[in-house]
């Protein structure tokens, strides 16, 4: 039951972005495109995923046992930083046209606080490495699921007659607030299984 309710948490509850108001630079620059925020979705899932572990890994063998829980952030970030590296790398050699149509969200995913932010509740949390991988993962789904149903919303609106004081920015504020009230009703639904 612990699973279903840290995954349920993750993608639904406590999705980063609608509750946590995490990852909302990179939500609302990426999503004006679906090929776009699917792409990014894939790098922020790697990303999230591999450095949950690894930061719950050193936490439990490093840090803690070494009293350097102060060094915790730096020791995060310079995670975090290694593993886009890695995916910026792989992207400019096997997708160079993601690559370039992502451009400065990217490397942007360093600083994304969606980021830092699960690694951070993983440890609050105390999951321990395969609680955190999963609880990290499930973040990420649920961070990627926002970001692709608000990308199909966006595109919509290509089709649509707006009105000129709302176009762009302020919709997407909007929309992502109803979005965010969408979200909320799963958490009376779920209130039973998760923590």
């Amino acid at each position: 039951m612990e699973v279903l309710g840290i995954i349920l948490a993750g993608v639904l509850i406590n999705n980063f972005v609608f509750m946590q108001y995490l990852g909302l630079c990179p939500f609302l620059g990426v999503s004006k495109d679906l090929n776009m925020a699917t792409g990014m979705s894939g790098a922020v899932i790697f990303v999230i995923t591999v450095a949950s572990t690894v930061t719950a890994a050193l936490e439990q063998y490093v840090l803690k046992p070494l009293e350097l829980e102060y060094l915790r952030t730096i020791v995060y970030i310079l995670v975090i930083a290694s593993f886009v590296q890695l995916v910026e790398i792989f992207m400019k050699k096997t997708l160079p046209g993601l690559y370039q149509a992502l451009g400065i969200y990217l490397p942007l995913i360093t600083t994304n606080c969606a980021v830092l932010g699960a690694a951070m509740l993983n440890v609050t949390k105390s999951y321990g490495v395969v609680l955190s991988t999963l609880s990290g993962f499930a973040g990420a789904v649920g961070w990627s699921l926002a970001i692709i149903i608000f990308a199909g919303i966006r595109e919509r609106w290509k089709l649509m007659d707006i009105p000129a004081t709302l176009d762009g920015f302020p919709l997407a504020l909007i929309s992502t607030g109803l979005m965010s009230l969408a979200f909320l009703g799963f958490s009376g639904l779920f209130a039973n299984l998760v923590k």
